[in-house]
């Protein structure tokens, strides 16, 4: 049995570490994927999981199976496609340490996958089934997570879901809210940042947000991400006794650090929140506003501490080290 299963992308980020005169920057080549991220934070916080994916037949594909298998993720389901190349993302970063993103992806070979290639004993095993929208930019990805979707509903699994909007991956704006869209109705645990809210709806409010995507989208617990402020939690119990709007005890600040690469904080915050739930044996829309703000405080703490490192999977700190951080009043 595993915990989550998860279906997406798994691709290299090249981050740059230094730029010569001419502006051309030496990189790093990181393990990457949201939803690899995603899991390798789950299973560093004591849940079992299992990977949907593809790779190239080349040197990079074998390097991320590698990483995610030493990470604990089960790595059957990642499959090797010797006609297409690993994706590659290139990172640059500004002075504050945020991220712009360049691919190398048409195709790569995450975009390649077919729904008759999954191995569908993956998602039965599991309780929860995640995914992203890096898997719904292109076909044939996009209608195989679709039917994965689908599946695991059937199944009755928790779904849970991260926009990770990635717009030089999508032939629109207009597309890429479709799509997301139709994820969050789709969706019993949806992390968010706030910039993505506002892409969809122009809202700025984190508490306006939460409402949306609890009484229009049947979402059960909405995890809002801002930024270095920390993050919002809210579901319908949030409120106490069922009211609206929720209470503020689900907010929570992250510690105050110097980052040096956010790449994969938001996929650890999210992979440590659900972590987090699983471990209170509730469902989503049950947890009190004090069990949602200890999740928050957890999860922000997480994230924050990652961004002092480079790159995702290897930035990902221990459960000891978060606890800690939180015993000593840092967090």
């Amino acid at each position: 049995m595993y915990d989550v299963t998860a279906i997406g992308e798994l691709l290299i980020d090249f981050a740059a570490l230094s730029s010569d005169s001419a502006g051309y920057p030496t990189m790093k080549a990181n393990p990457g994927g949201a939803p690899g991220n995603f899991l390798a934070a789950l299973n560093a916080y004591g849940a079992r999981t299992a990977f949907l994916g593809k790779v190239g037949g080349d040197a990079f594909g074998t390097l991320l199976v590698r990483t995610l298998a030493d990470a604990g993720v089960e790595t059957k389901g990642i499959v090797t496609d010797d006609t297409v190349f690993t994706t590659l993302a290139f990172v640059t970063f500004s002075p504050e340490g945020d991220r712009s993103f360049s691919f190398a992806r048409k195709p790569g070979a995450d975009t390649r996958l077919l729904f008759g290639e999954l191995d569908l004993s993956l998602i039965d095993g599991a309780r929860v089934f995640h995914f992203g929208t890096l898997s719904l930019t292109d076909e044939p990805v996009r209608t195989t997570t679709q039917k994965a979707v689908a599946y695991a509903r059937e199944k009755g699994k928790m779904i849970t879901f991260d926009p990770n909007l990635r717009p030089p991956l999508w032939k629109s704006r207009e597309e890429a809210r479709e799509q997301i869209l139709w994820g969050l109705s789709r969706a019993d645990v949806v992390k968010i940042s706030d910039d993505e809210v506002e892409f969809l709806w122009g809202i700025t409010d984190e508490t306006e947000a939460a409402g949306k995507l609890l009484n229009e989208y049947g979402v059960r617990l909405a995890m809002i991400t801002l930024g270095p402020k920390g993050a919002y939690l809210a579901n319908r119990n949030g409120g106490g006794g069922g009211g609206w709007p929720p209470v503020d005890a689900a907010l929570a600040v992250c510690p105050p650090v110097k980052p040096i690469d956010t790449t994969g904080a938001g996929d650890i915050f999210g992979g440590s929140a659900v972590a987090r739930l699983l471990k209170t044996g509730k469902e989503p829309d049950c947890l009190t506003v004090e069990e949602l703000a200890a999740i928050a405080a957890f999860a922000s703490t997480a994230a924050s501490l990652s961004t002092q490192v480079t790159g995702g999977i290897p930035s990902i700190p221990s459960e000891e080290a978060v606890l800690m951080h939180l015993c000593t009043g840092n967090a």
